[in-house]
């Protein structure tokens, strides 16, 4: 039995014979299924129901994943996971970038996207019962763990639910090097914890958010071979090197 019981999960796909597999699947560990033939219909559905996750496919009438995909993330802070059957670096990269948490490829073991389902709501699960009122601050940088915010000098930062668990995790160790395993593990979950490719493509995507230059960061520091840390700039000249972060 899953220890995230009851979830309500939408699924937006037009494959008529993947509703039944799922729902099958995700109704064994306690959760509830809905279905959407496409994005407009979806988009519906969410408005309606407030699914806790959505599983999103890219190839669909009317409206496909990826504007589905935008259209939910400007107004859900849920995890999106796309199943689809493209492949490819490129369309992975899209869909992360689009605001999808977890891009997953057609044909699948159905106990697999049980586990990263099962994941998935873990992490949402753990970002919302956080301490409340509570503010990091780092140079100009705070982070409202509250609100799930970021500000930069006052301004908002415009974050993805996926850069806001990343920048919350180098947060909540400033000045230590967090190892890669230890941030694949904190953001993506432990079947992730050796696809560098996902880590340098969020790190890329913090730095152009919150450096004057991504090309010489100042905030997000890489410790080569070894994982990033986040400091403020006017700590390097005052403090030692800073110590290398590694989870128990």
């Amino acid at each position: 039995m899953s220890d995230q019981v009851g979830a309500k999960i939408l699924l937006i796909d037009d494959d008529p014979s993947l509703p039944g597999m799922v729902r099958q699947a995700l109704e064994q560990v306690g959760h509830e299924l809905r279905t959407a033939g496409d994005g407009l219909e979806g988009l519906k559905a969410l408005y309606q129901w407030r699914p806790d996750l959505v599983i999103l496919d890219i190839t669909m009438p009317r409206m496909d994943g990826w504007e589905t995909c935008e259209r939910i993330r400007e107004v859900a802070d849920i995890p999106i996971m796309m199943l689809t059957g493209m492949t490819g670096a490129g369309n992975e990269m899209r869909g992360l970038r689009d605001g999808a948490d977890l891009y997953m490829t057609k044909p699948f073991a159905l106990s697999v996207l049980v586990a990263r389902v099962e994941a998935l709501l873990r992490r949402s699960h753990m970002a919302t019962a956080g301490p409340r009122q509570t503010v990091i601050s780092i140079g100009d940088l705070q982070l409202d763990l509250a609100k799930h915010s970021a500000t930069q000098a006052g301004k908002p930062i415009d974050l993805s639910p996926t850069e806001y668990r990343l920048l919350k995790a180098l947060a909540s160790t400033p000045g230590q090097v967090v190892s890669h395993h230890e941030l694949l593990t904190t953001v993506w979950g432990p079947e992730y914890a050796d696809q560098d490719s996902y880590l340098k493509l969020y790190i890329h995507y913090l730095r152009q958010k919150i450096e004057k230059d991504p090309t010489r960061p100042e905030y997000l520091v890489t410790r080569r071979g070894v994982g990033y840390y986040l400091c403020d700039p006017h700590w390097e000249e005052e403090q030692p090197q800073p110590q290398v972060h590694f989870s128990k």
